[in-house]
């Protein structure tokens, strides 16, 4: 039997903040067993989870790994609006004129992240 990915771990200053940042991306909580403070907080989602764990060190670079978040029941642009309201930053536009492309974003602490069309703006 091959192996499947349990969660995705991000580094982060503030676990807790950085998981109810997330946690409302995704529509989802954090986890029952979490609580301001500690030093791991995980997101249970359909597929893998997100499990956030506090480090020293501050992000310094590009990300050599991202999340692209496909927005369930809204346009890619509607998600996007929505996310900087909820604490994002802009980082790259790479919409395109016909509808095509993405954005890129970023979280409260720097991690990039981008947001792909939706399935009905696929045609999907």
């Amino acid at each position: 039997m091959s192996s499947l990915v349990r969660h995705v771990t991000i580094d982060c200053a503030d676990a807790y903040a950085l998981a109810g940042f997330w946690a409302q991306v995704l529509d989802s909580k954090v986890s029952d067993e979490d609580r301001p403070g500690d030093p791991e907080c995980l997101i249970e989602s359909e597929g893998a989870g997100l499990l956030f764990i506090q480090v020293p060190e501050r992000k310094a670079v590009k990300n050599r790994v991202h999340l692209d978040v496909q927005p369930q029941d809204r346009t890619r642009d509607e998600e996007v609006e929505r996310l900087l309201g909820l604490g994002a930053t802009l980082v790259g536009d790479h919409r395109r004129p016909d509808g095509t492309g993405w954005a890129t974003l970023a979280d409260p602490e720097g991690n990039e992240f981008c947001v792909e069309r939706s399935r009905a703006e696929r045609g999907e």
